[in-house]
């Protein structure tokens, strides 16, 4: 039986494009009218924004890889959240009402910026009834993507997928199959505090990657058997000494995003190999007894600082955005690494890219291998 591949593109604002370059250096080994390799597709926050998109373009690898590049090489702030100065005054009068208002006054939901150009980007990028479409002619078995309910703490993976893939149900998270659109996306990409929640079903979730406990849950639940990881972690720069003072907030703030985006796939990733190891030593036939399998797994993720390679486009970003971060205490020489989840513009993207695209190509006899590309 031939064996199911899943993508998982893990969350991290605009450090999202640097998966592009990754998915480039892989697509140009695969013919023009070929389908994605991926069986399943899994995203959560901006990964779930790429995920979603490739997996509607899954029966050809090479238009929904340049789609994706084009849009993030044509990136502003403008697109993702408002950024003029009278945008910006406006959103944060309204919360700052809000905060006097009682909550029965206001069904506002809070936040630091206003994403609606997010929504109308994604309803413009992404056409939701191609997934049914790939799903029915066998281009692509799943596609899912992770949130965080805010009404019970709980993980939820919802999932567009072939008629015998079941809902399931774990500790604190679980998977329900549904007809994804934008307001699933809106969700799972809505970092805590910076973007606002969003409701689906009567319920408010936010980033998937604040109440994930197990990332690579879904991609396993869908029936993979291999998967490849594209995570944003990067390497930080070492301190020369150690810290004279207290931490910034904004550098407090930092290392939460980083926690929340990176922690869990990385353990995650720590227990799946554990088990591979363990299963080694089991009988073949008392594996499928405790109804586990070994499963192959690739990860790539940055060999560079994308926090101090933020920094060098800092003046890109819109002047609101600037005033308002230095106001926090963030300027192009902090420690900080939100500019690096926040700098949604065309030079820093492309950056991003390109790195993707050489990380990928230093890795790609480990690529050719996993995928069986000669």
């Amino acid at each position: 039986m031939q064996q199911k591949t899943a993508l998982v593109l893990g969350g991290g604002g605009a450090r999202a494009a640097y998966q592009i370059g990754v998915l480039k250096a892989i697509v140009q080994f695969y013919p023009r009218n070929h389908g994605i390799p991926f069986k399943i597709v899994c995203g959560t926050s901006a990964g779930a924004i790429n995920a979603t998109s490739l997996a509607t373009h899954a029966s050809c690898f090479h238009l929904g890889v340049r789609k994706l590049e084009w849009v993030w090489r044509h990136i502003h702030a403008k697109k993702v959240y408002h950024a003029s100065i009278g945008g910006v005054l406006k959103h944060l009068s309204k919360m700052a009402l809000k905060g006097l208002q009682s909550n029965s006054a206001s069904n506002t939901a809070g936040s630091l910026f206003n994403s609606d150009p997010l929504r109308q980007l994604l309803n413009n990028l992404i056409s939701f009834e191609r997934i049914d479409r790939n799903i029915n002619s066998g281009a692509l078995e799943a596609v899912s993507l992770d949130t965080s309910c805010y009404n019970n703490s709980r993980s939820v993976t919802f999932f567009q997928a072939n008629a015998h893939i079941d809902n399931w149900q774990r500790a604190r998270r679980h998977g329900v199959r549904t007809r994804l659109h934008t307001d699933h996306l809106l969700a799972s990409a809505a970092i805590p505090l910076v973007f606002p929640s969003v409701r689906v079903n009567q319920e408010y979730y936010g980033d998937g990657s604040v109440h994930q406990l197990a990332p690579l849950s879904g991609p396993i639940h869908l029936g993979a058997d291999k998967i490849m990881v594209i995570n944003l972690e990067s390497p930080h720069k070492v301190q020369a000494k150690e810290l004279a003072h207290h931490p910034k907030t904004a550098t407090i703030a930092g290392h939460l995003l980083d926690t929340i985006f990176s922690d869990t796939l990385n353990s995650d990733l720590e227990r799946l190999e554990r088990i591979n190891n363990t299963l080694e030593l089991i009988p073949e036939k008392s594996r499928q007894k405790l109804a586990l399998k070994r499963i192959e797994t690739l990860v790539i993720k940055p060999s560079e600082d994308l926090s101090a390679m933020a920094s060098r486009y800092f003046e890109d970003m819109p002047f609101a955005i600037k005033m308002m971060l230095r106001a926090l205490g963030i300027n192009e020489h902090s420690d900080s690494s939100i500019v690096s989840y926040l700098l949604f513009e065309q030079g820093y993207c492309s950056a991003l890219i390109e790195l993707g695209y050489q990380d990928a190509m230093c890795q790609i006899d480990e690529i050719k291998h996993f995928f069986k590309i000669d």
